[in-house]
């Protein structure tokens, strides 16, 4: 029993300290590329992006189910964007409020007749729309089929673009966030497919007269959800970007060459964790193909979107997560250590299986010893000086740095108040937050394993549309 514990426990200490280096690396690479990211910027002129025609038009896709609360402001700010030729595509997927009736009211749409193909699959259409006082507004409204991929496919079907852009109905995208996230596209055409732009937390902030004011939130669990942005932003995606090796472009903010999507059958309607799926198929369908390509991520085009503020939303969306992963690891489970799929198949897809998929098994089990270990006496003191250190005092280090990251080269936060606040919960969130989100990966995963593919309703506050200037 003695050797068992120990075996255990010397396996949980190793583990927690190749993810914390896994980390450490990740850091050192994010500190290094935003630095080069941030002396290109100093070169690059936006405004010559906005007067040149190399910008690529883009499609705005915005999927929209029971969005009466936010969807006039989220519609008139994206109409309000910094972008040479912008289409936006709001696909009112079979809401059972007034979202149709709001957007009709505020953008005066009325019926047309174009030819619609269907290149993916998605629900059947109701009705098409244009709007009279913004030509580059599109209404598609369709039967609810319960999923958002559903609502993306149907408005890929309509974009004119030769780059798509999907961004949630509850989001807001900064006046100048498309010109930032295009700049890879703008360097190297030929290779790069799809950027993903970062996502912050839009809770506490204030919007007035269209613009953001950036503000932590009042809840502890918001504030904690927002270093955990930080953190898997500018640390673990700027850094497996940067080997080529994105896995995920977050769903409320993403641009992907239509052609691609569409290649690959658009979004997949059963998939769970429909932007994780997405770029799975990408990377397995451009690998098989055996063309160069490029999947980038620049860390300062900012979307903030909403965050679930009460603890059953916040369950339900990492469970949700959690499933997702899972649905997509196994679905594409022959990709894994296979040479063919590059560094996807042999590094960032063990990665994931190993300290994303398995962790909240590994680290219960590892829990379970440690207490045994304690209760029978068997549990040396340098073994919990070292599992603290290297499993909490180490991982707070790394949140720390992510928020210094964010204070030291983008300062979205200008009041010290924040930057304080947000340092001091950096040593709440690995206790006791990440108990608590180690239970609710396990019902995600245990939610898969037992066939439960529903998402579960989030309680969300939304935009105001009657605050909106008119």
């Amino acid at each position: 029993m003695s050797r068992f514990l120990g075996i255990s426990n010397d396996m949980l200490f190793w583990y927690y300290v190749a993810s914390n280096i896994a980390y450490l690396i990740m850091l050192v690479v994010a500190l290094k590329t935003t630095a080069r990211h941030h002396h290109l910027l100093e070169s690059y002129r936006f405004g010559w992006m906005k007067e040149t025609s190399l910008a690529p038009p883009i499609t705005i896709i915005v999927p929209a189910h029971n969005e009466q609360k936010s969807i006039r402001v989220a519609v008139r700010k994206l109409l309000e964007l910094d972008y040479p030729e912008l289409e936006i595509i709001v696909v009112n997927d079979g809401s059972e409020d007034r979202t149709l009736e709001e957007m009709q009211q505020e953008f005066h749409l009325r019926p047309v007749r174009t030819i619609y193909v269907h290149n993916v699959k998605s629900a059947p259409l109701r009705g098409l729309y244009r709007s009279e006082t913004d030509p580059a507004l599109v209404v598609v409204d369709k039967e609810a089929a319960g999923s958002k991929s559903d609502a993306v496919n149907a408005g890929l079907n309509a974009a004119t673009s030769p780059y798509v852009c999907v961004v949630d109905a509850d989001s807001f995208l900064e006046s100048d966030a498309l010109l930032r996230i295009m700049l890879p596209v703008l360097q190297d055409p030929e290779r790069v497919v799809a950027v993903g732009g970062i996502v912050r937390v839009l809770n506490g902030s204030e919007i007035r007269d269209g613009r953001l004011r950036a503000r932590l939130p009042k809840k502890s669990l918001e504030v904690i959800q927002v270093i955990e942005y930080l953190r898997a932003f500018l640390i673990g995606r700027e850094a497996w970007a940067q080997g080529n090796m994105l896995t995920i472009i977050a769903g409320a903010f993403g641009v992907f060459r239509t052609d691609l999507v569409r290649a690959v059958g658009g979004y997949r309607t059963g998939a769970i964790g429909e932007d994780l799926d997405l770029v799975a198929r990408l990377h397995r369908y451009l690998r098989e193909l055996g063309v160069k390509y490029r999947i980038s991520f620049v860390p300062d085009p900012v979307c903030w979107t909403e965050v679930p503020a009460d603890l059953k939303s916040l369950r339900r969306q990492r469970a949700r997560w959690h499933k997702g992963l899972a649905d997509v690891l196994w679905t594409n489970r022959d990709m894994l250590m296979r040479p063919r799929y590059g560094r996807i198949g042999c590094f960032a897809l063990p990665y994931l299986w190993i300290f994303e998929l398995m962790a909240p098994i590994i680290e219960v089990l590892g829990i379970v010893t440690i207490l045994v270990a304690a209760t029978q006496g068997m549990l040396s003191r340098s073994f919990l000086l070292q599992f603290l250190i290297f499993g909490y005092a180490f991982a707070t280090m790394i949140s720390i740095g992510s928020v210094l990251q964010e204070e030291f080269t983008y300062k979205r936060y200008n009041d010290w108040k924040d930057v304080v606040r947000l340092v001091s919960y950096c040593f709440f969130e690995h206790f006791p937050y990440r108990q608590l989100h180690m239970v609710w990966r396990l019902q995600g995963l245990w939610q898969f394993l037992s066939g439960n593919s529903d998402w579960g309703e989030l309680k969300r506050k939304g935009f105001e549309s009657a605050s909106a200037p008119q």
